[in-house]
């Protein structure tokens, strides 16, 4: 990768101090200010070095190293823009992406990373919320970042060390974690899950925390052992590119002709059905949906017990429990 210009560092500066007013505005880390510093120290631009923009005619490619003044200052701002940013496109489909900033403000505060903490991050993308972790940690070593796809580890150990961090980054099947790297205080998935992976929790210490997306949604979980686990989701929706080598069984596409135009525009229902998959029908979810008050995703959880891990709404206990599969 080579050196930017002065305009161009100077740009960067300017765009991620603004980028970080935008996130404090919202409030993101309002719970966690540490967080800030570490927004304000990382440069973005570093680990996107170019990335793709969807247009009416495909994806337009912005490139950092460009002789155009014009498509260099682009790039900049887009990169410090609070939008996800497509980073690998394979045939069209997307394999690889920097999250929504604010996005990983909010996950990362409710990580609840605590000072010595070792984290394990599944997912490296371009290895910026490695380096945000790192950063705050202050010691590259209680990081490690794992990702299936070797071109994807080795751009993001480059993008790192640009940053002047160097975590460990390993490649392999996030959802096995890194064994050799164990125990973990904390896991934090920035790729998409259909269950949780028993192998987490045996490489977590007691009290671990968990999050990680499923369903649209992120679910914070605390490790009691090797063997159980329970959280609830949290509030806000969450959709991220899914882990690569995990295998569909059941079909995507969900027919909901026939429910009301509430139940097809309303997003919280979408999660219930996302959640449900393979247990509940259309109908059936949009009739618990309804009779119990158009529930949010803060009012749903997940129980891992052993063998077993289901999905509940309000209660492990309660009437409505669900298996993940």
């Amino acid at each position: 990768m080579g050196a930017y210009d002065s305009e161009t560092e100077g740009l960067a500066a300017a765009a991620r101090a603004a980028l970080v007013r935008e996130i404090d505005a919202e409030g993101a880390w309002a719970e966690e200010p540490v967080w800030r510093e570490a927004f304000a120290a990382v440069p973005r631009h570093l680990f996107v070095p170019y990335y793709y923009v969807a247009g009416s005619r495909g994806y337009e490619r912005r490139w950092g190293e460009s002789r155009d003044p014009a498509v260099r200052e682009r790039w900049v701002r887009g990169a410090y823009a609070d939008v996800p940013l497509a980073t690998r496109l394979r045939d069209g489909e997307l394999l690889s992406s920097s999250s929504q900033p604010s996005l990983m403000a909010r996950m990362l505060v409710a990580l609840r990373v605590e000072e010595g903490n070792r984290v394990l991050e599944v997912g490296a993308g371009t290895g910026y919320n490695a380096a945000l972790l790192a950063h705050r940690l202050g010691a590259d070593d209680l990081v490690t970042t794992v990702d299936l796809e070797p071109e994807i580890t080795e751009s993001a150990r480059r993008h790192l060390a640009a940053a002047g961090h160097h975590p460990v980054v390993v490649t392999g099947d996030g959802a096995r974690g890194v064994p050799e790297r164990a125990p973990f205080d904390r896991i934090i998935a920035t790729c998409e899950l259909r269950t949780v992976p028993r192998a987490w929790l045996a490489q977590c210490r007691p009290g671990a925390r968990v999050l990680t997306p499923l369903a649209t949604g992120l679910l914070a979980l605390t490790v009691r052992d090797a063997e159980h686990a329970e959280g609830r989701f949290l509030s806000r929706a969450a959709f991220f590119v899914p882990l690569r080598g995990e295998r569909r069984t059941e079909p995507e596409g969900v027919c909901l002709a026939g429910l009301p135009g509430r139940a097809r525009e309303q997003e919280p229902f979408h999660f219930l059905l996302a959640l449900t998959r393979g247990t509940l029908d259309p109908q059936e979810a949009y009739s618990l949906w309804q009779r119990e008050g158009e529930p949010g995703r803060g009012r749903y959880g997940v129980t891992v017990d052993g063998e077993h891990v289901w999905a509940w709404l309000d209660d492990p206990e309660g009437p409505y429990a669900w298996p993940l599969r």
